[in-house]
């Protein structure tokens, strides 16, 4: 594993605000995926709005006939019904707003390091159900479709959607797959057992602890046969909750799956556990310890510290992998790697 030197590859600099009155705060957790001679990271492209003195501005979706528009709500402080929460929202009126929303920004690059993003959203909040944003892709090629698997959030909490392009010119979103709370999902690249596989990221708030779950379809719309496949050990890197990361790697000894870990002091690693080919719900081996943890400067000093987070690879023909990660939810790094290298990890 090694990390490119020239990281970070794209930071918050690098891409113009979806509304002159936005700020962009952070460029990170992207999609990744080899088409055609390009590369093609799908970010996610959060931003705020700087307010004048004596007020507040959060950022808006205004949602009119399925279309998003990014707008600012603009509220004095000593209005009456205005509360500040923390430093991630406020309420007005008694509706929650954030301070930032999130929505996914194309990026292209011919050698994966070098990428020019585009000046538009991909992706903008465009249904109540994503009314707070749209974040953390994972892209699946399956036959000439891709499939676009994330996460909006809204007042109703985080669900799972579902877009697809053929083209990453036009996009058809196909609505949520797996409701509140959940996230983190991707699809396995084929067929299984005549099935669709997926992972999958429901949030316990009961007993147990966010783990990684296992979902059939036949369709890739109409998910079933539940598992949890993952579950979060009692360790320091482990200790608050694990969720996948982008679509699994299909090798001979089984399909490679990269999974983040959020252990003491909210630190985020990134870890490899190796599925069976033939029922990826079942786990044959884990590696114990993380092959990538915060430990450069963008890593472990940022918007919030101490976070390596991936959701995007390309493995290409020769089994050399570009890892794509996001650092401190601000930008976004590479880590040049291979499927021998990352397989050793769970010896």
């Amino acid at each position: 594993m090694e990390r490119h030197r020239e990281n970070p590859i794209i930071t918050p600099e690098m891409v113009k605000p979806s509304n002159p009155d936005y700020r962009v705060r952070g460029a990170f957790n992207p999609g990744a995926i080899a088409y055609g001679d390009e590369i093609i990271l799908l970010l996610r492209v959060a931003e705020d709005c700087p307010a004048q003195r004596g007020k507040v501005a959060v950022p808006i979706a205004r949602i009119e006939d399925g279309m998003g528009r990014p707008e600012v709500l603009e509220v004095r402080l000593s209005d009456p019904d205005v509360r500040l929460k923390d430093t991630r929202g406020v309420v007005y009126r008694g509706i929650d707003y954030l301070s930032t929303m999130s929505h996914l920004r194309l990026a292209r690059s011919r050698d994966g390091v070098h990428f020019e993003v585009e000046p538009e959203p991909f992706l903008f909040p465009s249904d109540p159900s994503e009314i707070f944003g749209i974040v953390d892709a994972r892209i699946t090629r399956i036959g000439d479709t891709f499939y676009i698997n994330y996460s909006g959030v809204s007042p109703d909490g985080w669900a799972t959607a579902l877009a697809t392009t053929h083209d990453f010119r036009t996009v058809q979103r196909r609505g949520i797959l797996f409701p509140p709370q959940n996230n983190d999902a991707s699809f396995f690249p084929e067929k299984i057992g005549g099935r669709y596989c997926a992972l999958h990221r429901p949030n316990n708030s009961g007993f147990g602890k966010p783990s990684i779950w296992h979902a059939a379809s036949p369709d890739l719309l109409h998910w079933g046969d539940h598992r949890c496949v993952l579950r979060p050990r009692e360790t320091t890197w482990e200790e608050q909750k694990i969720g996948g990361g982008a679509p699994s790697i299909k090798t001979q000894a089984g399909w490679l799956q990269i999974y983040h870990a959020k252990g003491t002091g909210q630190r985020y690693s990134l870890f490899t556990a190796l599925l069976a080919l033939e029922d990826p719900s079942r786990v044959l081996k884990q590696s114990d310890e993380p092959f990538l943890k915060p430990e450069e400067p963008y890593e472990t000093d940022g918007f919030f510290p101490n976070i390596v987070f991936s959701n995007g690879l390309v493995c290409r023909p020769d089994g050399s992998v570009l890892l794509y990660y996001g650092a401190c939810d601000g930008c976004t790094a590479l880590a040049l790697t291979s499927t021998d290298e990352l397989l050793r990890t769970l010896q």
